[in-house]
């Protein structure tokens, strides 16, 4: 993967040396003098990390910083001619996610910048797997039925079987627990809809009309206990 870095330093020796070095490392380098062709560039292209200088003129690098790490995820190491401890604090505090000071090393400029990329894909995997995850848990699947919990759908080989609030409350509660004997105490509780008037008259009238509408082998009636949800989830 060909990665992008944005060198903003107002010193043009500094972003030809820098832009030079990582070109050959094969990375694609942007440059910017100052807060303004900072942002235009972020405009134009798709940045994954800013070594951004602190002695920036109008608007500094700390300042950027923080208006950047509001905006954005990307990567930002801070570059600059100070060696007070004060200002790699500040710029940490800002949201900066490594420092280096001149004069440095490219070599550890390198390791820095490739070390801070691995860490930000593996963020990215990281949340893009929990999204999957978060998505797959909105769908269970049993029988040739797929239940969508968000959208409140209920599909069969993709014909829409319509349910009211509290059937469908009803069919999540037995779905998210399957082949589990659930009583009707847990399943009044389950139920958002929960009123007064809802008992256990109300469970078996519910149940009777999943049946009608859904596979009657679904609900498995276990006298004294309650009901059970015989087929596999997934």
């Amino acid at each position: 993967m060909n990665y992008t870095v944005l060198v903003v330093d107002d010193e043009a020796v500094v972003r030809t040396r820098l832009k030079g070095y990582f070109e050959k490392e094969g990375y694609r380098v942007v440059e910017a003098c100052d807060g303004e062709q900072m942002w235009l560039a972020f405009e134009r292209y798709h940045i994954d990390l800013v070594m951004l200088d602190i002695n920036l003129p109008r608007v500094d690098g700390l300042s950027l910083t923080r208006e950047l790490r509001s905006r954005s995820n990307v990567g930002i190491i801070l570059v600059t001619g100070r060696d007070e401890a004060i200002d790699k604090i500040v710029g940490l505090e800002m949201g900066a996610d490594d420092y280096v000071t001149k004069p440095f090393e490219l070599r550890e400029l390198l390791v820095r910048v490739k070390n801070l990329l691995w860490r930000i894909r593996l963020t990215q995997y990281a949340v893009a797997e929990l999204a999957d995850l978060k998505k797959d848990e909105d769908v269970l699947r049993f029988e040739d039925y797929q239940l969508e919990i968000n959208a409140r759908k209920l599909l069969q080989q993709d014909q829409l079987i319509k349910l009211t609030k509290a059937e469908f409350e009803l069919l999540v509660a037995f779905a998210k627990q399957p082949q589990k004997v659930l009583s009707r105490e847990f399943l009044m509780q389950e139920s958002n809809h929960r009123s007064d008037d809802v008992n256990d008259r109300t469970i078996d009238v519910l149940i009777r009309r999943l049946r009608n509408k859904l596979s009657a082998e679904l609900f498995v009636t276990i006298h004294g206990e309650g009901y059970l949800f015989s087929a596999k989830t997934e």
